[in-house]
C-alpha cells in the first residue's frame, strides 16, 4: 500500500494487543444475550430471575471447549423431572398400579419425548458442517435429524467451539459460512434432550422447585396437580387399620427418627404384596414408585451442592454409588429396618436372613460383597427404604427439606470422591485401557451357573481369573474383583487411587487375606507349568499367530487408519498396546537447503517412534517419516510397524487408498 494512504495512529502496543480479545468478548456477550432471550421466552415471573450465566451453562455442550458445560445441570435436571412427573402421576391416578405408573413416567421423561418438546420450542442448534453448499456439524453426521420450519428461530444450543479468526461482527455476513435460509436445522437428537434436562436443572438451581416446574410447564409437560390431591392421598392411608401393629409402627418410628401424623402411611410403606394373600388390600409398591424419585432428587441435589469442583463424570459415579437398590438394602440392614417388613413369604425371609448374615460376617467392602452376589441382594429391602421416603413425603405434604432432614442420617455415610469405589468390572476396564492392555472376556454356562473368565496379557505374564454366579453380571464382577487384586499386587492401580500411595498400600494389604481365600477360583488353563495356589498363571502362545497362520488386515490410509489397524491386530493377538514417542523435527544446517527447496523450512514437522512389546517373544522399535502433525506422524510409525510385522509373517496387510473427494 502506498505510504501516502497510510494514517499514523499513536496507539500503545499494549492497547493494540488487547484488541485481539474483542472477538471473544463480543462472542461471550452475544451468548449471554441469547441466554437472556431464552429466559424471556420462558417468562417465569419471580423476584429473583434466573441468572443468565446459569442458562448459558445449560445450553453449552462439551464441544464448545469452555470451562463449563451442561453436564452437571443435566444430571440434576434429570432427577428434578423424574420427581415432578412421579408426584403428578402418583396423585392424579390413585388407582393405578406401580407398573403402570412406571410405564407412564418412562413415556414422559424419555429422550425422544424431550427431543420433540425441545424442538417444538425452538431450542435446536444450527450446526456447522460444509455439505452441498451449507454448513453443518461433523459431529452429528450419523444421527442427523432434519426439522423443516420456515418460521423457526435461531437455535439456542451452543454446540461448537468459538473460532476467533472466523468471527463476524453483528450486522455482517460471512460468505464462507453462509447458513441455510430455508429454516432447516440439522441436529443430534440427544443434544436436544440433554439441553432440556440441563435447563430444568438450571431453573431448579436458580429458582427452586417452583421455577423448575414453570419451565417444565413451558415445555409442554403437565405436572400440575391440585393441593386437594395430597389431602386425598392422606385420607386414603388414614383408612388402613394399624392399631394391631401400633407397637411395630412406634418402634420403627424411633429408628427412623420421625413421628407420622398418619400411621397408615408407614404401615403401607412396610407392607409387602404377599400380604394380600391374607386379605390386606394395600402394599408399598406405589409409595416405592414415589420414594424412588424422591431419594434420587435429594441425593443428587446433595451431591451437586457438596461437590462443586469435581467433573460431571465423577459426579455421575457418586450418584450411581449412592442411588441404587443395593445401597438402600444395606441402609435397611444397618438400621435394622428389615425386622419390620410385613410379608407372607418363606422364601423372602430366607433371602433376607442370608443377606443380613453375609453382610454382618463379611470383612470385605460392600463393593466386593455386591460384585460376588448382587443377584442375592433382596430387592424388597431397597424398595422398603424408598417406600418409607415416599410415605414421609406424603405425610409432610411434599416437604422435601423435611424428608432430607430425616433421611440424611439414615443414608450416611454418603459416597464422596475420597471413598468412592467403582464397580470391579468398570474399574478393571478403565485400568486396562489406561495402561494399554486388552481385556479378554469369555462367558459360558455350566448348568444353572454362569462362568465368566477374564484375561489380561501383560508383557511377561497372562493373568486370568474365573467367576461363577447365577447372574452373568455378578460372575463378571467376581472375576474382575479377583483380577484387580492380582494387578494391584503387580503395582497397577486405577488413576483414582494412584495418587494415594499410602492408602493404596493399605488397601492392598487389607484385601490380601480375602484374595488368598479366593484363589481357589484361579482359572486352570493348559500351560507347561501349572499355577500354584495364590499365583498368577504364566502366559503361553501369546506372541501372536504361528507361521503360516498370519492374520489378514485391511489398512485404510485415511487419517487414523494405520493406528486403528495396528490396535486391532494387538487386540486380536492380545498384545499390549504399542507406545508412541513423538518429537518435533527441526532440520539441521545440512538439511536446511533441502527443506527450503521442498517448502518445509518454516513448517512444524513431527517424527514418531513406536515400540511394540510382543509377550514372550521380542520388542520391536520402529520410526516413521516426518509429518506436519503429531497424529499423522504416529500413523506413519504405525504403518512402518505393520510392514515389519508382515515381514515377520505375523500378519498380511492390504492397503486401502483413501476415498477420493468429490469436487
Amino acid at each position: 500500500m502506498p505510504p501516502e494512504l497510510l494514517v499514523y495512529i499513536d496507539v500503545p502496543y499494549e492497547v493494540l494487543k488487547s484488541f485481539y480479545l474483542l472477538p471473544s468478548l463480543m462472542y461471550r456477550m452475544e451468548s449471554l444475550m441469547l441466554a437472556c432471550q431464552l429466559r424471556n421466552e420462558v417468562s417465569f415471573c419471580s423476584s429473583n430471575p434466573i441468572p443468565s450465566f446459569l442458562i448459558l451453562e445449560a445450553i453449552t455442550t462439551l464441544r464448545c471447549c469452555e470451562d463449563f458445560s451442561m453436564e452437571r445441570l443435566e444430571l440434576l435436571g434429570d432427577s428434578v423431572l423424574k420427581y415432578a412427573v412421579s408426584c403428578s402421576l402418583f396423585l392424579k391416578f390413585p388407582g393405578k398400579h406401580e407398573g403402570n405408573l412406571s410405564s407412564d413416567r418412562i413415556k414422559i421423561i424419555r429422550n425422544a419425548t424431550l427431543h420433540s418438546l425441545g424442538t417444538k420450542r425452538g431450542i435446536q442448534v444450527q450446526h456447522h458442517f460444509h455439505l452441498f453448499g451449507f454448513i453443518f456439524s461433523r459431529f452429528c453426521v450419523k444421527v442427523f435429524h432434519q426439522v423443516i420450519n420456515p418460521h423457526s428461530k435461531a437455535g439456542y444450543i451452543r454446540d461448537a467451539a468459538f473460532e476467533p479468526r472466523r468471527w463476524v461482527a453483528p450486522g455482517h455476513i460471512s460468505v464462507h459460512r453462509k447458513a441455510c435460509d430455508r429454516g432447516h436445522r440439522w441436529l443430534c437428537s440427544k443434544t436436544i434432550s440433554d439441553c432440556v434436562e440441563a435447563l430444568i436443572g438450571a431453573y431448579y438451581v436458580g429458582g427452586g422447585l417452583p421455577a423448575a416446574l414453570a419451565f417444565i410447564k413451558w415445555l409442554g409437560i403437565d405436572t400440575e396437580f391440585e393441593p386437594d390431591m395430597v389431602e386425598e392421598a392422606i385420607r386414603t392411608a388414614s383408612g388402613w387399620a394399624y392399631l394391631a401393629k401400633i407397637h411395630e409402627i412406634e418402634t420403627l418410628e424411633s429408628k427412623i427418627g420421625y413421628k407420622f401424623t398418619v400411621k397408615g402411611l408407614l404401615l403401607e410403606s412396610i407392607t409387602h404384596a404377599s400380604q394380600q394373600e391374607l386379605g390386606v388390600f394395600f402394599c408399598y409398591q406405589r409409595l416405592e414408585f414415589l420414594g424412588d424419585s424422591v431419594l434420587d432428587l435429594l441425593i443428587t441435589w446433595h451431591l451437586f451442592q457438596r461437590h462443586k469442583d469435581i467433573d460431571p463424570g465423577e459426579l455421575t459415579d457418586l450418584r450411581s454409588a449412592s442411588v441404587n437398590n443395593e445401597n438402600f438394602a444395606q441402609v435397611a440392614v444397618r438400621h435394622k429396618l428389615q425386622q419390620h417388613l410385613q410379608h407372607n413369604s418363606g422364601l423372602l425371609l430366607e433371602q433376607i436372613t442370608e443377606f443380613v448374615k453375609r453382610l454382618e460376617d463379611s470383612n470385605e467392602n460392600k463393593y466386593m460383597l455386591l460384585s460376588n452376589g448382587s443377584s442375592k441382594v433382596p430387592k424388597v429391602l431397597g424398595d422398603m427404604v424408598e417406600s418409607i421416603a415416599g410415605a414421609i413425603l406424603i405425610d409432610t405434604k411434599l416437604d422435601l427439606d423435611k424428608v432430607w432432614e430425616i433421611f440424611e442420617p439414615l443414608l450416611s455415610p454418603i459416597a464422596t470422591p475420597e471413598n468412592l469405589e467403582l464397580p470391579p468390572l468398570r474399574e478393571l476396564t478403565e485400568l486396562c485401557s489406561h495402561h494399554g492392555y486388552f481385556l479378554k472376556t469369555t462367558c459360558t454356562n455350566e448348568g444353572d451357573m454362569n462362568v465368566a473368565v477374564l484375561e489380561v496379557q501383560l508383557e511377561d505374564v497372562l493373568l486370568a481369573r474365573e467367576g461363577r454366579e447365577k447372574n452373568k453380571k455378578a460372575a463378571k464382577g467376581q472375576a474382575a474383583y479377583l483380577l484387580l487384586k492380582d494387578l494391584e499386587e503387580k503395582g497397577f492401580l486405577h488413576s483414582r487411587y494412584a495418587s494415594k500411595g499410602t492408602q493404596a498400600e493399605e488397601k492392598i494389604a487389607s484385601h490380601k487375606e480375602s484374595v488368598e481365600k479366593s484363589c481357589s477360583l484361579m482359572l486352570d488353563i493348559e500351560i507347561p507349568t501349572p499355577a500354584k495356589h495364590g499365583e498368577v498363571v504364566n502366559s503361553k502362545n501369546v506372541s501372536g499367530p504361528s507361521p503360516g497362520k498370519s492374520l489378514a488386515l485391511t489398512v485404510k490410509m485415511q487419517k487414523g487408519g494405520p493406528r486403528t489397524a495396528l490396535y486391532e491386530l494387538c487386540k486380536r493377538c492380545q498384545w499390549p498396546m504399542p507406545s508412541f514417542e513423538t518429537v518435533e523435527w527441526k532440520p539441521s544446517s545440512d538439511q536446511m537447503d533441502e527443506c527450503i527447496g521442498g517448502g518445509d523450512a518454516n513448517r512444524h514437522m513431527f517424527v514418531s517412534g513406536i515400540t511394540l512389546h510382543i509377550p514372550n517373544s521380542t520388542i520391536i522399535k520402529r520410526k516413521g517419516d516426518r509429518r506436519p502433525d503429531k497424529k499423522s506422524s504416529q500413523d506413519s510409525a504405525a504403518l512402518t510397524m505393520l510392514y515389519e510385522l508382515e515381514k515377520q509373517g505375523r500378519c498380511q496387510i492390504e492397503v486401502q487408498p483413501p476415498a477420493q473427494r468429490i469436487p
